[in-house]
């Protein structure tokens, strides 16, 4: 028997100024994009849930307590304030818990319990690169920790200051064009540029810049809105159009760095033989070797005219896997937006798509595309016209041969339209005590469905929680496997075990620590394990030589020291 659709009393005010809430709530405070109710119903048939427990729970709405006062001498602080002018440097509890915390589930859950806070101890907002390097510079001197924060939409504790410190937010003024190359098609920014505002200058090039064409920089990762370049560049992000336009390691031609022990800008050369690249080393640093001040960056004719959409239903899971490895093997050029849905995705996908009338269920059982088999896939073209054309035809020409049903643009359509807007509604959900989470990974093609169903396994042994799994950049040897987990649950400890028994199953089934969310100190207890004692080597030599004190966010990034009081163990 269906269960009755319920209509939550979301919450739906602005959070109050200086609350938890206005720490980690998602995106714009006066902007909601609530649970489709499809989705809600699914929740009903799936965890159990009634019309009594959606209640909200936990909401964050007390104002911010840090954990501890600051410990910088009273000293330290006049003397890096007088460097930002007073303007600039944050000492509340409310800036300096604000701006040591990203957008981990781990944070949030917290962050909602509503405890004193980890906090840096002094936040500061450099207006250019002298800035830096004066900051940088007086806290090598000093001894004093440095974390870089930008759009602090970071799911892997990057931006957690493990030892306190000061904090630079590189996103309130360091976020200026400083050069336009429109033969050389570059486009060099400040880090703390985000994304809408990257875009804009690249689509509106004639108008800023006198351009002849307009431009995209090609990198629309989930968090587009709320994300600097900075952090793209920090954390080795992927967009969902990468697997033609490239992730942010293809689109990087050069950086300029501030680092304790001086600093250096790279060649904006195309390529060159001249040994091992500094500028490839620096690329998914993570604030842990220095601070990036400007980035050269690849950018694209921008033609949406010739945007092509498609989306099909195929068999089941084999087949889906099959198809989208033909078509990035095909060698006939990739589609920018490529995406396979497993079974339990595609569900969740027919009931928010539309697709989940009695009409379309029939048509699909028809076609031999059942229940929780099936498996969706979206895919999208641009550049060229008679490029884009050619992909989608190839592509359509595939899917077709491996028994899809063809569903038209519509699905990609509806995706295209909340990518950006469904992670407000995980704020909704974790209100309701509905834990929404994420981990994914790198794999190559043998090994993609041991590593799928091995973490599904792991995962759905937890009674009343949904695994949605999709693969969505794609590359000739593999893919990445992106793992959605949806459950009851609203305890820190709790969760730390649950997420490291995933992780645990990811690396042993074969596949990599992250494909584009970077590393940060969530993953940095693991990080040996996973490369081995002598690339570690390698990462831990040049950290000496860019930081010997070890001031550049330390605690646990990338594995290259402990943990610390506030960073992740094990």
């Amino acid at each position: 028997m269906r269960k009755r659709s319920v209509s939550p009393d979301w919450f739906r005010q602005e959070p109050p100024r200086h609350s938890y809430r206005a720490v980690f709530k998602w995106g714009a405070a006066g902007r909601f994009h609530h649970p489709k109710s499809g989705l809600i119903r699914l929740l009903q048939a799936q965890l159990g849930w009634t019309a009594e427990t959606w209640r909200p729970r936990q909401t964050g709405v007390a104002e911010v307590r840090a954990a501890r006062p600051s410990r910088l001498a009273p000293e330290q602080i006049e003397r890096l304030t007088a460097m930002v002018t007073p303007e600039n440097a944050g000492q509340d509890d409310f800036a300096r818990v604000r701006y040591a915390h990203g957008q981990s589930a781990e944070e949030i859950l917290q962050l909602r319990g509503e405890l004193p806070a980890p906090a840096c101890d002094l936040v500061l907002h450099p207006r250019n690169k002298q800035d830096v390097q004066d900051i940088v510079q007086y806290c090598h001197a000093e001894s004093i920790p440095v974390t870089v924060f930008s759009g602090g939409t970071s799911v892997t504790l990057g931006v957690r200051p493990a030892h306190g410190g000061v904090t630079l937010v590189m996103s309130t003024h360091m976020r200026r064009v400083l050069a336009f190359n429109e033969t050389n098609q570059t486009i060099t920014v400040e880090p703390g540029m985000f994304g809408p505002e990257y875009e804009k200058y690249l689509n509106q090039a004639p108008e800023y810049f006198q351009a002849g064409r307009r431009y995209t920089g090609g990198h629309f990762p989930q968090s587009f809105e709320y994300s600097t370049v900075g952090g793209w560049i920090a954390t080795l992000g992927a967009g969902q159009q990468s697997s033609y336009y490239g992730d942010a390691y293809d689109l990087v031609i050069s950086q300029e760095y501030v680092t304790p022990t001086g600093s250096f800008v790279t060649a904006e050369f195309p390529a060159a033989a001249t040994g091992p690249k500094v500028n490839d080393i620096m690329k998914g640093s993570e604030g842990a070797f220095g601070v990036l001040t400007a980035a050269t960056l690849k950018i694209f004719r921008w033609m949406p005219a010739n945007t092509q959409r498609f989306a099909y239903m195929l068999p089941d899971w084999p087949s889906a896997i099959a198809t989208a490895r033909e078509i990035s093997q095909g060698e006939f050029g990739m589609p920018s937006v490529l995406r396979i849905s497993d079974p339990e995705e595609t569900e969740a996908a027919v009931q928010m798509y539309g697709l989940g009338s009695p009409v379309a269920q029939a048509l699909l059982r028809l076609r031999g595309l059942h229940e929780l088999k099936r498996c969706l896939l979206i895919g999208q073209s641009d550049g060229q016209a008679g490029f884009s054309r050619h992909v989608a035809r190839r592509s359509k020409s595939i899917c077709r041969k491996m028994g899809g049903l063809w569903l038209s643009g519509y699905p990609v359509a509806r995706w295209a339209h909340g990518r950006f807007l469904d992670p407000y509604a995980r704020d909704d959900l974790f209100d309701m005590g509905i834990l929404i989470d994420t981990l994914e990974t790198t794999v190559t093609w043998d090994r993609l469905e041991k590593v799928h169903s091995g973490v599904r396994k792991f995962i759905k042994a937890r009674p009343r929680t949904l695994c949605l799994a999709h693969a969505s950049h794609f590359y000739l040897q593999g893919t990445n496997l992106y793992f959605i987990f949806i459950m009851p649950m609203t305890g820190v400890e709790e969760y730390r075990r649950f997420q490291n028994g995933i992780i645990e199953q990811i690396l042993s089934h074969g596949g990599s620590l992250s494909h584009h969310h970077g590393t940060g100190k969530l993953m940095g207890p693991w990080m040996e394990a996973h490369l081995g004692a002598e690339q570690m080597a390698v990462l831990r030599a040049l950290k000496r030589h860019f930081d010997p004190r070890n001031i550049m966010n330390p605690g646990g990034t990338l594995g290259l020291d402990g943990g610390g009081v506030l960073g992740r163990t094990k």
